[in-house]
């Protein structure tokens, strides 16, 4: 048993101070507020939940900054996606593994201490299957287990190359199953995740344009209860075309013909009419908001307002990991819908909320439901994860309670975080992870020989 003292500490009641946690197996075992500091290892500053990142693709951490370059005609997500191609048509295992540990390194030095890895990237570069099915999963699983990242391990079923069952492109190679090849898939990445404390699988169609109605049947059985992620409504061609073939828009399609409830996560959803809004939202599904990426790619602008209106849930995650950073992605969440709206404080629902708070916590509950663990709340029974802030940071030090997490998310950004622990152990001190030298000699090696 493990005793913490925070000085203070973000609880599901409110803000406490001097606050002990006992911890056990990693999970919290009990919180007392206002407690007496004998027999406690005192960890200095302001506590906050561990923030879930609910959606990256490790391995495009290494392409960072390769496509903003001014091609010969309109750039757009779908030639963002061919320099993409290229990249990856070079990875072997061990390159992975290598991106995948820095990415996740930078993820927790940014503030988020638990991942859903929405992992695609399956075979050999030729497109031939790995003796072991799984064998880029575990590359995945070794990086956090390096790492110190909660993981829930996503394997994407990729099974063609547009709506309708249309033939996969060359580039495509890598991701591309069938349902009985992707149940060997699936099973390899339980077996990976086995070693791994409180790790999850759940399942991940790519998208309505990489699956057909008969195989997204076919998988659904797989997530065994688990969560189920995917990718819906990024671009307007996604829409045009779902509405070609299926005369519906695609969160349409998925609410009539799949059984969408709490399990289920759907990524991006930036185009959406004011009906399929509110039927996100009843559902129980939790929108994967990336508002980095998604502003990094020219997807669109999530309609945040009218979601929450609708008492909808959302988290936000890295997706392509062009910036790593947890608050970065809460604020530019907000701010995207001040520039659509015009106004301020629009994630904030009463007059007088803190919008960092409010956004902070939304991202708890919807980050948890997503990855399928008991994690996001300094609470009894939850996955002993915190984000220490330095409370002697300038922007911090003069100011108290909610006012913390405006000036972390809105001002300090990732500058105000001191520590890091996950699973009640310290793997980010002095906002430097522990393994920092040695994950980031491999993966300048790596991209070293790949970039060449």
């Amino acid at each position: 048993m493990r005793r913490l003292l925070f000085d203070y500490a973000l609880l599901p009641c409110g803000w406490a101070k001097d606050v002990a946690i006992d911890i056990d197996g990693g999970m919290i075992r009990s919180v007392q507020a206002g407690a007496d500091p004998v027999d406690c290892e005192h960890i200095a500053g302001i506590a906050l939940p561990g923030l879930p990142n609910l959606h990256s693709h490790t391995f495009q951490r290494g392409m960072a900054g390769l496509a903003e370059t001014r091609g010969p005609e309109g750039d757009s997500f779908w030639t963002w996606r061919q320099v993409m191609y290229r990249f990856l048509g070079q990875l072997t295992p061990d390159d992975v593994e290598a991106i995948a540990a820095y990415a996740m390194m930078e993820m927790l030095e940014g503030g988020f201490t638990a991942l859903a890895e929405f992992h695609y990237l399956h075979h050999d570069r030729d497109g031939r299957p790995y003796a072991n099915p799984a064998e880029l999963a575990t590359r995945i699983v070794a990086a956090a287990q390096e790492t110190g990242m909660g993981l829930t391990l996503l394997p994407v079923f990729y099974a063609n190359g547009g709506f309708g069952g249309m033939v996969p492109a060359d580039g495509q190679r890598r991701f591309i199953s069938d349902a009985a090849n992707y149940r060997r898939l699936v099973e390899g990445a339980r077996n990976a995740i086995a070693g791994l404390d409180d790790a999850v699988v759940g399942i991940a169609p790519h998208s309505l344009r990489a699956v057909t109605p008969q195989s997204l049947g076919e998988i659904l059985p797989l997530s065994e209860g688990g969560p189920i992620h995917i990718h819906v409504a990024e671009q307007i061609k996604e829409v045009e075309d779902c509405l070609a073939w299926s005369g519906q828009r695609p969160v349409e399609w998925l609410l009539d013909h799949a059984p969408i409830d709490q399990r289920w996560c759907l990524i991006h959803a930036t185009h959406l009419g004011p009906r399929e809004t509110r039927r996100i939202a009843a559902s129980g599904a939790v929108a994967g908001v990336c508002p980095i990426t998604e502003a990094n790619l020219g997807d669109g602008i999530f309609d945040g307002v009218d979601f929450l209106a609708a008492s909808g849930s959302f988290g936000v995650g890295s997706d392509s990991n062009i910036e790593i950073n947890a608050a970065a992605e809460l604020r530019q969440l907000e701010y995207s819908q001040r520039l659509k709206l015009r106004g301020r404080n629009l994630l904030a629902e009463r007059e007088g909320q803190s919008t960092g708070r409010s956004l902070y916590e939304k991202a708890l509950a919807g980050g948890q439901r997503a990855l399928g663990r008991r994690i996001g709340s300094i609470a009894v029974d939850h996955r002993a994860d915190f984000v220490v802030l330095d409370a002697s940071h300038p922007d911090l030090s003069a100011v108290s309670g909610d006012r913390w997490i405006d000036a972390y998310v809105f001002v300090a950004s990732k500058a105000a975080i001191d520590r890091v622990i996950v699973a009640g152990k310290s793997v980010v001190m002095n906002g430097r992870h522990h393994r920092r030298e040695a994950i980031r000699d491999r993966y300048a090696g790596t991209l070293a020989r790949i970039l060449a």
